[in-house]
């Protein structure tokens, strides 16, 4: 069993002592998920607090046989910071994130050599393909932002999100 598997079992069983073990792991990794999204700090050291809420509260539904452990602890980071992103943005106060090479696969949680080849894959994109899917995986925006951003047709943006993501997932070789 994976050393976060277990921690993640007795963090569900309500064990502090593994609670805090399991935040001294983790915290540098999904403080840096949360960070590219959420490059302000409060905002970001707010939604660093609800993603340990989070985890504490839902440990117990953790199932091994549906991810590694750290791909679920970066998905709950990933999920509340572009939660947390779109609120600052309803609220006028957003940012437009570049296409920087290491973003996606932080953005994503994936160990370096997955990022690697995603990075070399995401390359392949058009310029305006690699924008939206980095901008929809990592900002989180909607079909209906990129369409606004990009003065395209909503149809045509999920058209072009669905080759992209196609062409990544040839690239990678996952059939």
């Amino acid at each position: 069993m994976d050393d976060l598997e277990e921690l993640l079992a007795r963090v569900g069983r309500q064990d502090r002592a593994a609670f805090a073990l399991l935040y001294q792991r983790t915290s540098a990794k999904l403080n840096g998920i949360v960070r590219r999204i959420l490059p302000e700090m409060t905002l970001a050291d707010d939604v660093m607090q609800d993603v340990y809420v989070r985890i504490w509260r839902s440990a117990a539904g953790y199932e091994p046989s549906r991810g590694r452990p750290v791909t679920w602890l970066a998905a709950i980071a990933r999920n509340l910071a572009i939660d947390m992103r779109r609120r600052e943005s309803s609220r006028g106060l957003g940012r437009q994130v570049e296409y920087l090479p290491d973003l996606a696969g932080a953005a994503l949680g994936i160990d370096a050599e997955s990022g690697l080849a995603l990075r070399r894959c995401l390359d392949t994109l058009d310029t305006v393909q690699r924008s939206m899917i980095v901008s929809a995986y990592c900002e989180g925006l909607s079909r209906e932002e990129l369409a606004e951003r990009h003065a395209r047709p909503v149809g045509t943006v999920k058209s072009w999100l669905h080759r992209g993501l196609a062409a990544l997932k040839a690239c990678l070789g996952d059939d």
